[in-house]
């Protein structure tokens, strides 16, 4: 049932073997622009220009993604260009609902979030924008060697950076982070961070720490988070999230132990929640509960929860 998560899983030919070509490939192609790590979309689709578009003018970065049926198509950076006078700010908040719009494109083309339309957009081009959105961040927050400090240069279609001055060669990083469907019989372990939207709470999160397993990492999080001992770890499916870098690694969890007691360092609130309070959750009937956003792996685990679709 994976097929319904979002910004993954596409099938896009990555054709690794073009990238040290890549270059030649670019007068041909497609290239999905993006601006301080937001997309161009118009019509509910992601938005692909030729390489001679004026958008791209001051674009830096360009990454090679693999071929979209047989076309070459890149993204690139084009986050040094400024919206003229007037135009809709960058909103600060948990999601950014602003949009902005480029004076030599429809006016109905913008730049948003990711999070605000990867449930909207097809898998192919889900899965584009996350790939893109990670590599022009990536390339953006990287620029220079860190054995060194040299600035280092892009090399294989985006994949890559090289040090001209030690030799040194950097490749993308992803952090996998762990999301915990934590089960007590008809009961979900409900997690709410500070600073999130109203009444909204999700599946308990958090960083693999440097040699830990899944499991353990699963097992430290939620005792951590909520006092919540866990037994049982099951992994379930996995999720790209370019927020701005990280591989969530969903699992189900048994609890051991009811009473919680939350680290208010770590989350604001815990609580455990029933079946039928997450059906009234789903579809926005509980007072007290918002769920998450569709196309996130958090909705996918507990919708799965709730369908009984988990084996």
């Amino acid at each position: 049932m994976t097929e319904i998560l979002a910004l993954g899983g596409s099938g896009l030919d990555r054709a690794a073997t073009l990238r040290a070509e890549a270059g030649a490939l670019l007068a041909q192609g497609r290239v999905l622009p993006v601006w301080r790590g937001k997309v161009l979309v118009q019509a509910g689709a992601l938005l692909r220009l030729e390489a001679g578009s004026p958008v791209l003018a001051q674009g830096q970065s360009t990454v090679f993604l693999g071929l979209d049926d047989g076309t070459a198509t890149f993204a690139q950076d084009i986050s040094d260009w400024s919206p003229e006078a007037g135009a809709e700010g960058i909103e600060a908040g948990f999601v950014d609902a602003s949009r902005q719009t480029h004076p030599a494109l429809d006016a109905d083309a913008g730049f948003v979030e990711l999070r605000q339309v990867m449930a909207d957009l097809t898998p192919r081009d889900a899965e584009l924008a996350a790939i893109g959105k990670a590599l022009t961040q990536w390339h953006r927050s990287h620029r220079f060697c860190a054995p060194c400090g040299a600035r280092s240069a892009p090399a294989m279609g985006g994949w890559q950076r090289d040090c001209p001055g030690c030799g040194a060669k950097h490749f993308p990083r992803t952090d996998p982070v762990v999301i915990m469907l934590v089960l007590d019989g008809n009961r979900l372990l409900l997690g709410r961070s500070h600073g999130w939207p109203e009444r909204m709470y999700s599946c308990l999160a958090g960083f693999v720490e440097p040699g830990e397993t899944i499991e353990d990492a699963v097992r430290r999080e939620v005792l951590e988070e909520t006092g919540i001992a866990v037994g049982r770890v099951e992994y379930l499916a996995s999720q790209p999230w370019p927020f701005p870098a990280s591989l969530m690694l969903g699992c189900r969890a048994e609890a051991q132990s009811r009473e919680i007691r939350i680290d208010p360092v770590e989350i604001e609130d815990a609580r455990w929640a029933t079946r039928e309070e997450m059906f009234a959750a789903i579809a926005g009937t509980h007072p007290d509960i918002a769920a998450p956003r569709a196309g996130s792996i958090a909705r996918f685990l507990i919708s799965s929860w709730l369908a009984d679709r988990l084996d």
